[in-house]
């Protein structure tokens, strides 16, 4: 889910940020480019796959390494004259998303964590049935309403968002970058 690859991204951010500067990380630019960074390969590969039905599956170019690491480091290259700081967003938000969608592989059986990343070296075998960009998007949102209105589901969402409030405590903590420098005021 896309709130999962921000959050992930953001918690490697923040803290890797913290331990090479000791400072929390600032400014909405950057801010946007980790979240940018985080929704690149489902941006791209979704829409290849379910908007434009190029490839069988929603793991292809985007979320290969062979590709995500070129694109890292040129995107780390062409900002190192000037905001660095927004480059390395950039990619680390880019190489979390790779980082989960493996991490995220691991206890399903039969699929190996590096099959999602190796593409066309591996190419994952098509959905069951023909996934449309509406469709996906209506089952996820139905399957968000309608089943997790439960008892039982509540409490397995209450448990499933100690991990995004512990983000967003992060996130306080860090100052709110991104937000903050919007509200504040220039008493100049």
């Amino acid at each position: 889910m896309p709130w999962g690859h921000a959050a992930f991204g953001y918690v490697l951010y923040s803290l890797g940020h913290r331990f090479v500067t000791r400072e929390p990380p600032n400014g909405p630019i950057v801010v946007l480019a980790l979240l940018f960074g985080t929704q690149l390969p489902d941006l791209v590969d979704k829409t290849l796959s379910w908007g434009l039905h190029l490839f069988p599956q929603g793991y292809s170019v985007a979320h290969s390494i062979l590709v995500a690491i070129p694109i890292g480091l040129l995107v780390l290259g062409a900002t190192a004259s000037g905001r660095r700081d927004i480059g390395i967003a950039f990619t680390v938000g880019y190489w979390s998303h790779l980082l989960g969608d493996a991490i995220l592989a691991v206890p399903k059986l039969g699929v190996s964590p590096s099959d999602r990343l190796l593409w066309p070296v591996v190419t994952l075998p098509p959905y069951d049935s023909e996934v449309t960009l509406i469709g996906r998007v209506t089952a996820i949102f139905g399957e968000l309403s309608g089943e997790m209105l439960t008892g039982e589901h509540l409490v397995f969402l209450a448990i499933y968002s100690i991990p995004y409030l512990l983000v967003f405590l992060l996130w306080i903590v860090d100052g709110a970058p991104g937000v903050a420098q919007f509200l504040r005021t220039d008493n100049r």
